[in-house]
């Protein structure tokens, strides 16, 4: 007898969806049914430590490095401008790779998230 097809989502697309708001982390933490993934749970991990790192960085460029008397407005934006980009396009690249099966460790966080993926 052939085996029966896996309903349900796939744990690429549960892993690229986790990047996507702290909210769906949080859920894909929480249910028993998608916890249980160490795929899903290395995802969910690393994008809550990643939105927690960019809100912090995005906190620290725009409140407190205009504080800084000695920077100029203009290299105030374009720190800014380029900071949104950088985390843009690495938000991008760990979607797209959850997305492709690839378990992309971002630095400083992957290794910490990987290792939470198999408690």
């Amino acid at each position: 007898m052939p085996n029966p097809k896996r309903t349900g989502l796939s744990d690429n697309f549960l892993g690229a969806t986790a990047y996507f708001t702290p909210f769906m982390a949080f859920f894909l933490l929480a249910i028993r049914r998608y916890n249980k993934r160490p795929y899903v749970r290395f995802h969910a991990w690393q994008s809550l430590l990643f939105e927690l790192f960019s809100f912090t960085f995005g906190y620290l460029l725009f409140y407190v490095l205009p504080i800084a008397k000695f920077i100029g407005l203009r290299v105030w934006i374009g720190l800014i401008c380029l900071g949104g980009l950088a985390v843009s396009i690495l938000w991008l690249w760990c979607v797209m790779s959850a997305l492709s099966g690839k378990r992309f460790k971002l630095p400083l966080i992957g290794a910490w998230a990987d290792e939470q993926a198999y408690r």
